[in-house]
């Protein structure tokens, strides 16, 4: 076993305890609030009055309600819009020129989600940050690094699956990772990010027993040839592992395991 694989191992694992333990991880999510549900634009526990507008959301924030776009007052002094305050138009999180709107110490964010909108909250003082201690994870082995091949599919394909907040939504695949454990061939559907790389929601042996109900699984971006790295080390818990009001969906049919994958990350730890 390559010590300097262990050591990449063993750095990859502290950024991601920091990450997540940070002033903005998952564990600070408070709330996931669908503006649909909500016709007169207001948020229990928010200011502002938040609308689905064409497009995008439009925050009207008024004097006294301390909140902030791009770092200036979100209320300034001209003619306040209709329906409580000066209006500010919002994109998705993550868009080009997306808006970042703060209440203090907290982040709300803006998400769009099969055509629906909603306003989600990271308060650094939530109760899930504070009681945070750590992922639990298996011990870094060797023999879960395999070689991989992607074989995308001549067409994207959409399976419908259950979330964590219990709807069904699509979750687009582009292809089958295959890889060998004990002489056996499995595969994986996946999808492609935006850089290339592919992304795995599965379970296995342990899901739900001795590890989460299901894991991520993020490999780099394939060669030309399809061949890649699978380095199940590198296993992850997704985002409701750690907070309630994420929308992780669960492993599409095929995906889970028949083995138990001791590898990767199993649960968080709390205090």
């Amino acid at each position: 076993m390559s010590t300097d694989a262990r050591e990449e191992w063993r750095e990859w694992h502290e950024r991601r305890v920091a990450a997540v333990s940070g002033p903005y991880g998952p564990p600070t999510v408070t709330g996931t609030h669908w503006l649909d549900d909500l016709p007169d634009g207001r948020i229990e526990g928010l200011p502002g009055v938040w609308t689905v507008e064409g497009d995008g959301v439009v925050l009207r924030a008024a004097a006294g309600d301390g909140l902030a776009v791009d770092g200036a007052p979100a209320a300034d002094s001209r003619p306040p819009g209709r329906r409580g305050g000066h209006p500010h138009r919002l994109g998705p999180d993550g868009s080009p020129g997306a808006t970042r709107v703060t209440w203090g110490a907290r982040h709300l964010l803006v998400l769009r989600r099969e055509g629906r909108w909603a306003v989600r909250v990271h308060d650094p003082d939530s109760a899930a940050r504070r009681g945070f201690a750590g992922i639990e994870v298996h011990p870094y082995d060797g023999r879960w690094v395999l070689p991989g091949l992607f074989r995308p599919y001549a067409q994207g394909r959409t399976a419908l699956v259950p979330h964590a907040d219990g709807r069904r939504r699509s979750l687009g695949l582009a292809g089958e990772l295959a890889f060998v454990v004990a002489g056996d061939e499995h595969t994986l559907q996946v999808a492609v990010e935006g850089d290339g790389s592919l992304w795995a929601v599965l379970a296995d042996a342990t899901s739900g027993t001795d590890s989460y109900r299901f894991r991520f699984l993020r490999p780099p971006a394939p060669a030309e040839d399809g061949t890649v790295t699978v380095d199940f080390n590198r296993t992850l818990l997704p985002p409701c592992a750690f907070a309630d009001h994420f929308l992780c969906p669960f492993p599409p049919p095929g995906n889970t395991l028949p083995f138990a994958l001791r590898a990767g990350e199993r649960n968080r730890i709390d205090r």
